[in-house]
């Protein structure tokens, strides 16, 4: 029985995946985030469009931790972004532009040294090489790779590690249709697993894919529209 005029206790909810608050980066004079407000829930597959310059891949990088706010705050899974960078990092994953392979390394000894470098077991590379249909090439040397099979490789590198938060940056480039489909069902996957996304893009395929979007220009917010309705199927 509850004391009379006692409230009863609500049970304890997570905090948002990303919290940011009046984020702005600066590189040099040229300002390439201004005062950025944004709150991404869990389980949201959040787009961020914008044309190339608009401060997508900035943004992603912050949350990432790969580079610090020159001002303002914020949180990722309810860790500070500057406190808990360690952290953050153990269950963040980010999929850019430079996909952080070892071209001397095969395809298959990259995933095995990732699995090495996060404390998991191998058993989970077969599986990822072959959802990203990179196993007829496993025992081959990255810098024999395009950049579409390069990508596959980051992407496969990401599921390995399972992480609470995925951000793709322009996760289309150099891919062809096929491989395009295999970002897009990673993205699903993520989702029906209750984790977040953030992808960032200029692809028109991006908005399929997303139960949110906001749109950025000149490294600000510049709006945003949900999706309550759509089913990832």
């Amino acid at each position: 029985m509850l004391a009379a005029g006692r409230p009863a206790t609500q049970p304890p909810t997570d905090p948002p995946a990303v919290s940011l608050a009046g984020v702005t980066r600066v590189f040099g004079v040229v300002p390439a985030l201004v005062r950025v407000d944004l709150s991404v829930e869990r389980g949201e597959i959040l787009l961020v469009s914008g044309p190339n310059g608009a401060g997508k891949s900035t943004l992603l990088r912050v949350v990432a931790t790969a580079i610090s706010p020159t001002y303002g705050c914020g949180s990722v899974l309810g860790l500070d972004l500057l406190r808990d960078r360690d952290q953050v990092r153990r269950r963040v994953e980010l999929v850019g532009h430079r996909t952080r392979l070892y071209e001397d390394l095969t395809a298959q000894e990259n995933l095995r040294f990732a699995c090495d470098m996060h404390g998991l077991g191998r058993s989970g590379v077969p599986t990822a090489l072959e959802r990203v249909g990179l196993v007829d090439v496993a025992g081959e040397r990255v810098r024999t790779f395009s950049q579409g099979m390069r990508q596959r490789l980051a992407v496969a590198r990401a599921l390995l590690r399972s992480p609470e938060l995925l951000l793709l940056d322009e996760p289309y480039a150099g891919l062809d249709a096929e491989a395009r489909h295999i970002v897009d069902d990673a993205v699903r996957s993520m989702r029906s697993e209750g984790r977040t996304v953030m992808l960032a893009t200029h692809d028109v395929a991006g908005p399929d894919l997303a139960t949110r979007t906001v749109a950025m220009e000149s490294g600000r917010i510049a709006g945003s529209g949900s999706f309550p309705e759509r089913i990832l199927s």
